[in-house]
């Protein structure tokens, strides 16, 4: 069986910037613990944004920029770059709440062999946003969320989310 564990924005303006939680800050040890315990391929996606987030759609919607590619809120909260700095892992920059690139990343894959955890932030945005695009691609592909390693907006927000998920046949540990 492959094992593949998704790290979904643990960026610094989601931990404790610009959109930062103290949700979201409790679950930074829980995260570089399951990294560092993790036996398999680690990919981690970055919320990418540019200059001109404030014009785009979520812009309109979410009127605070963050994420801008190359600023300080954009970079993996520091404790969750250094478990990941003695392991490989691949990076996937996405501009919106679901990867396309991580759908792809998967191609080719046999779904009855593949075991895919996600963990991250936020659980009701862009953690749902990717379990659901995997469970729309690889129906068969077994899909879990650690529910301990995520965050949503709210706790509210979070259980719903997961509450979801779960409806959809997706795995909640």
């Amino acid at each position: 069986m492959k094992k593949i564990l998704v790290v979904v924005d643990i960026q610094n303006d989601f931990v404790d910037g610009a959109l930062g939680s103290a949700e979201a800050a409790a679950i930074v040890d829980k995260v570089v613990n399951k990294i560092k315990d993790f036996d398999g391929e680690i990919i981690v996606t970055y919320d990418t944004h540019s200059d001109n987030y404030m014009d785009t759609r979520e812009g309109r919607y979410l009127p605070v920029p963050h994420c801008i590619k190359g600023t300080e809120g954009w970079q993996l909260n520091e404790k969750v770059q250094e478990a990941l700095n003695s392991r490989e892992y691949t990076k996937i920059y996405k501009p919106t709440f679901g990867a396309t690139a991580l759908v792809e990343k998967f191609d080719g894959c046999d779904q009855y062999q593949t075991d895919v955890t996600l963990i991250g932030l936020c659980t009701d945005i862009c953690v749902v946003s990717n379990a659901m695009l995997l469970k729309a691609f690889y129906p068969e592909m077994n899909i879990n969320v650690d529910a301990d390693c995520c965050a949503g907006v709210t706790p509210e927000s979070h259980e719903a989310a997961l509450a979801t998920m779960k409806s959809c046949q997706i795995n909640i540990i």
